[in-house]
């Protein structure tokens, strides 16, 4: 009973030490994140003005003659370009902040796991940044010029560049999110939940639901809309497309378990 209890208490130790030292390994991983982005941030913050000139570009090749953009409180004309600094350094870090991510979950995965979430990994990154890329050469002009384009007559289109900021910001974080369709198709059908031949069938619902997300992800009008749902549509069927080369995660595992 003795040797049980000492058994017991050794085994508890070693959990809480071992608990200890994921914590602090995250928190080493998360302080090298901060310091990159910080790094990258001050690399930038001088050239705050013209990263902000070159977000509003869309924008300003849409105004009438004459208009401009404009600061309505006191201390956005400062504080806004820094702002947008700021998340620029947050994404432009995002590799290294994804590749601490994978270093601290690898240790717990399985072989089979690791050749799976490194590739998607770095694909869920390409196609973010891609998001981002449709999103300001694509759909910013069509947007900008279509609003600037239905102005009744006498109104002056002058832009806050505080409320622009966030319009824009919303819209990436809309489209970089949307073009993870393919990889959470892909991890849908690896994991088992469901299969290609389920997904196909419920091809109608998701194209609902496409449209459905374009609606409440991106601002009230219907040009962003549909240029948000339409490629959610396409990327789920290009999902489809590369499931194929991804096995089921139980098929998997059936030859580990007859070797055993």
């Amino acid at each position: 009973m003795v040797n049980r209890k000492k058994q017991n208490r050794g085994q508890m130790e070693d959990t809480e030490q071992t608990f200890i030292s994921h914590l602090v390994e995250l928190r080493d991983r998360l302080l090298r994140c901060i310091l990159v982005v910080l790094f990258v941030f001050m690399g930038m913050a001088y050239f705050a003005n013209e990263i902000y000139a070159y977000f509003a570009g869309p924008l300003m090749r849409h105004l009438p003659p004459g208009s401009q953009m404009i600061a309505i409180d006191v201390a956005s004309p400062f504080l806004t370009p820094f702002k947008l600094t700021l998340v620029a350094a947050v994404f432009l870090s995002m590799p290294y902040i994804l590749y601490q991510a994978w270093a601290f979950i690898a240790p717990g995965l399985y072989e089979h796991e690791r050749r799976l979430v490194l590739p998607l990994l770095f694909a869920s990154t390409v196609l973010f940044y891609g998001g981002m890329a449709f999103a300001y050469y694509v759909v910013f002009p069509l947007i900008f010029g279509f609003l600037t384009a239905t102005a009744p007559v006498g109104v002056a289109v002058m832009t806050d560049i505080t409320h622009y900021l966030d319009f824009v910001l919303t819209l990436f974080f809309a489209f970089g999110v949307s073009f993870q369709v393919p990889i959470a198709t892909i991890i849908l059908i690896w994991s088992g939940i469901s299969t290609r031949e389920s997904l196909s069938e419920k091809r109608p619902y998701i194209i609902v639901g496409a449209f459905v997300v374009g609606m409440v992800l991106s601002p009230p009008e219907v040009v962003s809309q549909c240029l948000l749902a339409v490629p959610i549509w396409l990327l789920f069927e290009l999902g489809l497309v590369f499931s194929r080369l991804f096995r089921p995660r139980h098929s998997e595992q059936i030859p580990d378990f007859q070797d055993e």
